[in-house]
Parts: C-alpha cells; sequence; structure tokens
C-alpha cells in the first residue's frame, strides 16, 4: 500500500518534504483538523493533495480563485490523479459532465467555488458513501472581516459542513494570518482543536529593498531596465495610476499588460493569461490582481506605491521567487502614499482606489 512519501515521488517528483508539510500531512490523516499559515512558496497544496490520495472519499477544496483552481486541476490531471473543478467558468454541458463524475465517484479532489458549495453541489454527495473525508479551505483568511480579502460567502462554509451527514476533517490554509485572524478563522469554520502550524514569513530567496526617489518612474524605468527579460509585477495603488504606468511601459517598446477591477472578466482573464505564459512577462496592477496566481518565475515585484499595511505588502511581494530562486520585492516609497492610504482607511476602503479624483479633493 502506498504511503506519503511514495505518493510525494510518485506523483509531485520530489524526495523530502519541506518545512511543515509532513506534521500537516499527518494530522490530517490522524483525522484532526488542521490551521496552517505557511508562506507563499511553502507547498501548501501538497499538504491536502497526498492525503487525498490516501483518504477514502473525496477531499473538497474551497478556493475563491477560478484561475488558481484551473491550473491545479490540470497540473492534478496532468499527473495522474483525477481531478475536477465546479465554478462560473464551465458551460452548461461541462458542468453536467462534472457533475456526473462526482456522482459516480470519478474524481479524488475537486475544487469549488465558496458561492456554489450549497447551490452548485448535489445534495447525493454528502448522503453517499464513502462521502466526503476532507475538506479543505484555501485562503481561509477570507473568511475573517480582519483579514485583507474578506469575502462573505466563505461564511457559509460552516453551515454547509454542518448538514453532511458526517463531519468529515476540516483543514485551512494561508498564507498570513495575524493572530486576530487565525482566532476568527478558527471560530468562524468552528475547528475542532485544531492542529496549528505556522512556519515564519522568513524567505530566504526574497530581497527587500525601500527607496525614496525624487522621480519615481525615473526609479521604476532603472529597475526594469537592470531586469529586462525577466517576469516580474508592478503594484500601484490607483486604476488611473496602473492606466498611465502600463501605457508609458509599453511605449517604451515593454510587453506590459495591466489588471484592476475596472476592466471586464474578459480582458481581466486575457491580461492574466498573457502574463501567466510571459507573452507579457510585466504586469502593471492594483491589488485586485495576485491572490492565489500559481506563476514560479516572477523574479522581482516592485511596488510603485506604499501597500495599506504589512500583511498586504507580504501577500503581495510574496508572489516573486515561488521557484526558489533569488527574486528581488522593491517598494517605491513617496510621502504622498501616507495620504492616499489615510483616504482609503478613512472611508473604509480596502480594495483598490477606484477615482484618483476622490484623493485630489481630500
Amino acid at each position: 500500500m502506498a504511503d506519503k512519501r511514495d505518493i510525494l515521488k510518485k506523483y509531485f517528483g520530489f524526495s523530502c518534504f519541506r518545512r511543515g508539510q509532513e506534521e500537516v500531512i499527518d494530522a490530517i490523516l490522524a483525522g484532526r483538523d488542521v490551521l496552517a499559515v505557511m508562506p507563499t512558496g511553502a507547498g501548501k497544496s501538497l499538504c491536502y493533495q497526498i492525503p487525498a490520495l490516501l483518504l477514502e472519499g473525496l477531499t473538497l477544496v474551497i478556493s475563491p480563485l477560478i484561475s488558481l483552481m484551473q491550473d491545479q486541476v490540470k497540473a492534478l490531471q496532468e499527473a495522474g490523479i483525477p481531478s475536477a473543478f465546479l465554478n462560473s467558468s464551465l458551460s452548461s454541458g461541462e458542468y453536467g459532465k462534472t457533475m456526473s463524475g462526482i456522482l459516480r465517484g470519478d474524481y479524488r479532489i475537486l475544487y469549488v467555488a465558496p458561492e456554489r458549495l450549497k447551490r452548485g453541489l448535489p445534495p447525493e454527495l454528502g448522503e453517499s458513501q464513502p462521502g466526503i473525508a476532507l475538506v479543505v479551505i484555501d485562503e481561509a483568511h477570507c473568511v475573517s472581516q480582519w483579514g485583507h480579502d474578506f469575502r462573505p460567502s466563505y461564511l457559509e462554509i460552516t453551515g454547509f459542513i454542518g448538514e453532511l451527514n458526517r463531519r468529515p476533517r476540516t483543514a485551512a490554509f494561508t498564507a498570513t494570518a495575524t493572530p486576530r485572524v487565525r482566532e476568527d478563522i478558527r471560530r468562524a469554520l468552528a475547528l475542532k482543536e485544531p492542529f496549528g502550524l505556522t512556519t515564519g514569513f522568513d524567505r530566504k530567496n526574497l530581497y527587500f529593498e525601500v527607496q525614496k526617489p525624487a522621480d519615481r518612474f525615473g526609479a521604476l524605468w532603472e529597475c526594469l531596465t537592470a531586469r529586462r527579460g525577466k517576469s516580474g509585477i508592478i503594484y500601484c495603488s490607483t486604476r488611473k495610476t496602473v492606466e498611465e504606468l502600463c501605457g508609458a511601459l509599453k511605449a517604451r517598446g515593454l510587453r506590459a499588460t495591466r489588471y484592476h477591477g475596472g476592466l471586464d472578466d474578459r480582458e481581466r482573464r486575457e491580461n492574466q493569461n498573457d502574463f501567466i505564459h510571459d507573452r507579457k512577462p510585466l504586469m502593471v496592477a492594483t491589488n485586485a490582481f495576485g491572490m492565489g496566481i500559481d506563476k514560479a518565475n516572477v523574479s522581482f515585484v516592485i511596488h510603485y506605491n506604499m501597500p495599506k499595511n504589512m500583511e498586504s505588502y507580504y501577500q503581495e511581494a510574496g508572489r516573486a521567487g515561488r521557484n526558489g530562486e533569488a527574486a528581488d520585492c522593491i517598494l517605491l516609497y513617496s510621502p504622498q502614499d501616507v495620504r492616499i492610504n489615510t483616504f482609503l482607511i478613512k472611508n473604509g476602503q480596502d480594495g483598490e482606489v477606484k477615482n484618483q479624483a476622490l484623493i485630489d479633493h481630500n
């Protein structure tokens, strides 16, 4: 019978576990709930994908990101692991085909958006045998109003689990969570004496630098010139800055694209795919971009504006160097950034600034 190390080697090609992975896997296999805080690039997905192949029943992964579901399911299928996802990107025919496969027991891992938990899954799933063995909540900080990406639909997860005939073990994962957010996750998800793991936040391959340039665009251009041909993300605090900056870089011959909440779904999807597949290796974006983005070769993240808080900065900067190679995280600071963030805090806005004029006149 295969064990966790056999599966690690056979399906994922690794000969040893990274820090914290084995402890989390053992806790899940022992039937415990889990709350794991592990930095981006630490291999959180293996912590539940390996148990999924050892447990009898389906592993249900609740994820807020369509692109991440698609990327992970594609990788799992290529590795020979029967997997599927349910989200709004499926046509009615694809949805029906996937649903039939779920009821036949064709899959070991099923990714589902939180909004589709109650209205998108067949009720027979909770009644069947062996049923759902493990429920995984990815990006678990979304359940907390103190987290930086709060999603109200996450509050329905506990009710969904409570309606199952048999409560499955439950595992929550996130890259960053303050003690307050961790307690919120435990409470909101009704975790039962969970095995807790916080591996720390230090990633030795990341270099952090703060600059206070007199000419911010000039400093950015110098950074990009030194990294020409490499893939990177440039974060801006406003949609207007994204538009202006992306246009300026393209006018100078760089293959850049943009991402913010003002674009329609089709363009956001196309621009994201252009970035992920290196057709356009530079992404200029607001904080609407990035949570869960699975792109290993991001070699730098530049913050053109100061983020609102340290947690957001760590999440965004942490998208660099996921392949373990050396990567740079550079913050271009200006006193104007404090004014923008003060406006956000006073007006209770957690996301991007839609209209620069609101700031200019406050």
